[in-house]
């Protein structure tokens, strides 16, 4: 197979109401759009998230890294590239390139991805997926972003705290993927993002939350602009670590 064909590209807009008061696209927003991507590549392959479900299984997210040069802005026009870099018998990494109007490269992005039985919620054999098909879609175009690292946080009390709400909760019933992110976001004021901008962000989601969960946000500074982020619900178990780098 081509390597183009292995490649899905997709045409977005920063739209006024997906950037901030900078006017430049959020990661939030960002984030949803690399999924839905990732979403779209699959279904078009034959292993997309719809015809998992009707065999009682599904896509979730393990671990996500993006890098930004610099972020679309309001009515600019920009393309996002997805592919598979490998498949293992649990998981498969699949990466993004995004690139501006002019086709320049602006950013990547990395992931890790699992397919899970939505009865036992573990993790399945993508290898016996249609006969480890999956496979004829590994594509070896670069992406020359570090992958994510360990995040591990030493602060004992929470800066802040938060119960899962209406708004939170996704498809399978827990706290959307990029609902973690928006809300770490969040524990910055206002004035970061004004002086800097958010270069590189990691998040490696450990277990799920659900409605009514109080999330327990607790931060640690590790270095110049880099903070480390543990989430945990109801103050006892992780569900999210998170790296996030200004310059």
């Amino acid at each position: 197979m081509e390597k183009e064909n292995k490649i899905g590209s997709y045409d977005f807009v920063a739209e006024p109401f997906h950037v901030d008061f900078t006017e430049k696209l959020t990661m939030g927003v960002l984030g949803n759009h690399l999924l839905n991507c990732a979403g779209i590549h699959a279904a078009e392959r034959g292993f997309g998230i719809a015809e998992l479900n009707e065999n009682h299984y599904t896509w979730v997210l393990s671990r996500l890294a993006v890098e930004m040069e610099e972020m679309p802005r309001a009515y600019e026009k920009f393309s996002i590239r997805t592919w598979v870099e490998n498949v293992y018998r649990l998981f498969t990494d699949r990466n993004f390139e995004i690139v501006n109007a002019a086709g320049k490269p602006i950013g990547y992005a990395r992931s890790i991805w699992a397919m899970i039985s939505m009865e036992t919620r573990k993790p399945a054999d993508l290898l016996a997926l249609h006969g480890g098909g999956i496979t004829d879609y590994i594509c070896d175009k670069e992406c020359p972003i570090e992958k994510a690292g360990r995040v591990k946080v030493n602060e004992a009390e929470p800066v802040a705290r938060y119960t899962a709400k209406y708004g939170d909760i996704d498809l399978n019933g827990h706290v959307n993927s990029v609902k973690y992110i928006e809300h770490a976001l969040n524990l910055f004021p206002l004035e970061m993002f004004r002086e800097k901008s958010l270069r590189r962000f990691e998040v490696a989601y450990v277990a799920e939350s659900y409605y009514g969960d109080t999330l327990c946000f607790y931060r640690e500074q590790v270095g110049e602009g880099e903070y480390d982020i543990e989430i945990k619900k109801n103050d006892t178990e992780v569900v999210v670590r998170i790296k996030m780098i200004f310059n």
